[in-house]
Formats: structure tokens, C-alpha cells, sequence
């Protein structure tokens, strides 16, 4: 499964995609813009400024946004130490760069306004978790004759439909995401602390590609049989359950999956439930294909469970969108519920997973013009060490 040096994609302080791309990325948000009546966006989540135009920095969570006009070329907002990520990732030079003896939010505003003007109609991302509402506040006073509208989604909705390129960096994360299960399989045992096989997990999925170690949701005994646990100093013990989901990137596009573990003895009716879950699973991608509502496949999912008694009730989304993430960032806003009225187009990428009793099962997947491609590609069983 080793790929080629050939294969390999760009390094991580280099743009991504050709440039190709990111001008078609910016040609469809600037045409969201005209017919919205906009001058510019102000791009402040982390992944529309990469997205959009290539720039990446570790250093995002600073005061950074992308200053993206209805015409022309964008401009990236962001701290004078990463002067040297800008020149190497970002495909548009057009920079205005604060230091630590500057206001920020001042720079900003001098930037907008030398580009876009005094008086602007701006579309905003308000939801974007970097964009507080004192910086908010502040952006407004010192821009006083600009109009401001809510655009948190008008980036995200178009970054909703992968690439073949996009998805070609989420089917290497999927491999790294089966190298790190091996590794969850491979260390668990009496007597194994979770930290331990979470070092194993974390470095098998960064020798297969990963850029971040992971390893994910990752709990043990009583934890889990509950969502979102994370490694600890517990010590594996005979009859665990070891909840484990991996989730891998590579350039921050994401895969992960779930695999059911107990640590033996089996206990009676471990494999049956297992078992129905796989099926129920089946029976609900069986329905996933371009055009199907989202909430057809999400009501086999709910009604397989609970007609087969597995949980009383089943709250759980079904399906999220993932793509490129920026922690914290855990998933894109589109997600399958009983009352979803999406339907699912080619291009899209999903986590769809299936839980009862402590057990997990899941895939990432990636909608095509028949149906789907699995990305992520392990036996599907119950694990026992």
C-alpha cells in the first residue's frame, strides 16, 4: 500500500492544489457575491482562507481573515511572522501584515478600506469561531459607513462538493486511518494502558501520512459506551470494550472510521450485535446514491436499530459531511437527520456511522455519479484480543 514518491502530494508549506483550482474556487464565491449584492467577502474561518487561496500557517487561530472582492484578487489579513508561509502556500501575494506592537483590528480595517473602500457592502463570516464579537465591534467602528451581512455559510456550502483532487487527499488519509486501526488492534490487551496504544495508533498514522497524530475518539470500560472519550492513564481490563474511532488528515483533509474491539473473553451476544449492526449498516448505504434525500438511508439506520432492540431510543446525526477541517473544527454543517431535506450530489464526502451497546461501526465515504466509493477500506467484524 506504499505509494510512489511520484504519487505523493505537495508538501505542507506548499499550495495544495494547482492554482487552476483555487481560481475556480474563487471565481464561484465571487459570483455568490454579485448575486448577493456584495463588495467583498471577509473570509475569517480558517478553512475558507486556505480553501480560497492556498494560505496555510499553524498559526491560524491569530487574528487572520481573507479580504476576497466581487473582482479582482484577494488579500490575506494576517500576523508579519508568517510572511514566509504567505510567500510559499498562498497563490494570490496580496498581503497586509500586522505585528505584535500593532492593533490588529486596525490594520484590517485600513485594509478594507484601501481595497474595497469607505463605504462597502460586505459579506461576513459572523459564525467563523476566530471572529469574536469585541473584534466584530471593533471592525464596525472603525468602518462606520460599511454594511455588514451574515455570509458564514457561503464558503462552506460551496466547499460542501470536493475536488477529484480534494477526495484524492481524503483516499490517503483513509489509508493512514486503516494503519492507525492496525495499530489500535495490534497493541490492545490486558494490561495496556489506553495512553500506551494511543502512541502506537498516533505513530502509525503519522508514518502513513497523517499530518495530525489523532488518534481520535478513543475510551475504554464504562467510557465506552459514551461518545467523545479521549485516551487516558486507564489500564485495559479482561471483557473491555475499547470504543475506538480514528480520524487521520493528510493537508488537513480528513477520513476516519470505527472498528468495535473487546478485549476477550467475548461475551454472549457480541457477535450478533456486531453483526446487525454491519447489516443495518449495509441495508442504509444500499439507499445512499445521488438525488436520495439524506433522511432515506438515516431512517434505515434509526429504525434498524431500534426495530432490532439495540437502543431504546437513537438521537445520533447518521452522516456529516467531512472535507478539509481545521481543528477545532470536527465536521462541515451538513448532516443527515430525520428531518434533513438534503439530497446527496456527487463530490460530497461523509463520516456515516452506527452505534449500540459500546460497539461502533463506520466509514468515510465519497458520493460518485452511481452511488459511492468507500474510503476508507478495513474488515468489518468484531475484534477480539
Amino acid at each position: 500500500m506504499a505509494d510512489a514518491a511520484a504519487d505523493a502530494p505537495p508538501l505542507i508549506f506548499e499550495p495544495w492544489f494547482d492554482r487552476a483550482e483555487y481560481e475556480g474556487r474563487l471565481a464561484r464565491v465571487q459570483a455568490r457575491l454579485r448575486d448577493g449584492g456584495h463588495d467583498a467577502l471577509l473570509a475569517f474561518q480558517p478553512e475558507s482562507v486556505t480553501w480560497l487561496t492556498g494560505f496555510f500557517t499553524r498559526g491560524y487561530g491569530s487574528f487572520q481573515f481573507a479580504i476576497v472582492p466581487t473582482e479582482g484578487r484577494p488579500c490575506i489579513v494576517c500576523r508579519d511572522v508568517e510572511d514566509y508561509y504567505l510567500d510559499a502556500t498562498s497563490v494570490f501575494p496580496d498581503r497586509a501584515l500586522w505585528t505584535d506592537t500593532d492593533a490588529p483590528v486596525a490594520v484590517g480595517a485600513t485594509a478594507i478600506r484601501d481595497r474595497i473602500g469607505s463605504s462597502p457592502a460586505l459579506a461576513v463570516e459572523m459564525g467563523a469561531w476566530p471572529l469574536s464579537a469585541a473584534r466584530l465591534d471593533a471592525l464596525r467602528a472603525a468602518l462606520p459607513g460599511a454594511r455588514w451581512a451574515d455570509a458564514s455559510h457561503l464558503a462552506t456550502n460551496l466547499r460542501l462538493i470536493k475536488s477529484p483532487a480534494e477526495i484524492a487527499l481524503q483516499r490517503r488519509a483513509g489509508r493512514a486511518a486503516e494503519a492507525g486501526m492496525q495499530a489500535a488492534i495490534d497493541s490492545a490487551g490486558v494490561g495496556v494502558s489506553e495512553r500506551e496504544m494511543a502512541a502506537e495508533i498516533c505513530a502509525a498514522m503519522i508514518r502513513t501520512g497523517s499530518d495530525l497524530p489523532g488518534p481520535g475518539v478513543m475510551s475504554s470500560g464504562a467510557r465506552a459506551f459514551h461518545l467523545h472519550g479521549g485516551y487516558s492513564d486507564r489500564v485495559l481490563e479482561a471483557g473491555d470494550i475499547v470504543q475506538i474511532e480514528v480520524t487521520p488528515n493528510v493537508r488537513h483533509y480528513h477520513a476516519r472510521f470505527m472498528r468495535p474491539i473487546r478485549v476477550a473473553p467475548v461475551q454472549d451476544g457480541d457477535e450478533e450485535v456486531v453483526s446487525r449492526l454491519i447489516a443495518i449498516q449495509d441495508d442504509a448505504l444500499r439507499e445512499v446514491r445521488p438525488g436520495v434525500p439524506a433522511h432515506v438511508p438515516d431512517a434505515v439506520y434509526r429504525e434498524g436499530v431500534l426495530s432490532a432492540g439495540l437502543r431504546e431510543s437513537y438521537t445520533n446525526k447518521t452522516f456529516y459531511s467531512v472535507g478539509l477541517l481545521l481543528q477545532p473544527s470536527g465536521g462541515e454543517p451538513l448532516e443527515a437527520t430525520p428531518d434533513a431535506t438534503w439530497r446527496f450530489e456527487p463530490g460530497m464526502v461523509f463520516h456515516t456511522y452506527v452505534l449500540a451497546r459500546g460497539f461502533g461501526m463506520s466509514e468515510t465515504i465519497a458520493i460518485n455519479e452511481s452511488g459511492y466509493e468507500r474510503l476508507t477500506n478495513y474488515p468489518r467484524q468484531l475484534f477480539v484480543r
